[in-house]
């Protein structure tokens, strides 16, 4: 059984980045999916694919997982660089498009 512990990415929907403050231990899944011929739904026999487990912190999860004797997999999170600008920026007669 392994797992997988990342930071979740900014939705594109949003603005904030309410929900990426987190760090997220996810299983990965040791069971193929099929399909129901009845209803058409995707479904598998394993449902350890089904947890998801928040911690405040990357130490937290990684020691939880240890302690549980569960392998990991630690994905960092990529760095955002963020550019501040003001409203006034949108009008300057020099910029660059």
């Amino acid at each position: 059984m392994t797992a997988r512990i990342y930071r979740p990415a900014k939705t594109a929907t949003q603005s904030g980045r309410g929900n990426t403050r987190h760090w997220i231990l996810e299983f990965d899944s040791q069971f193929p999916q099929r399909t129901d011929s009845l209803t058409g739904w995707i479904g598998s026999d394993g449902t350890q694919q089904q947890v998801r487990m928040k911690f405040p912190s990357s130490e937290a999860a990684v020691a939880f997982a240890e302690r549980s004797g569960i392998g990991y997999t630690l994905v960092k999170p990529s760095q955002t660089r963020v550019r501040k600008r003001t409203y006034a920026d949108n009008f300057r007669h020099d910029k660059i498009n």
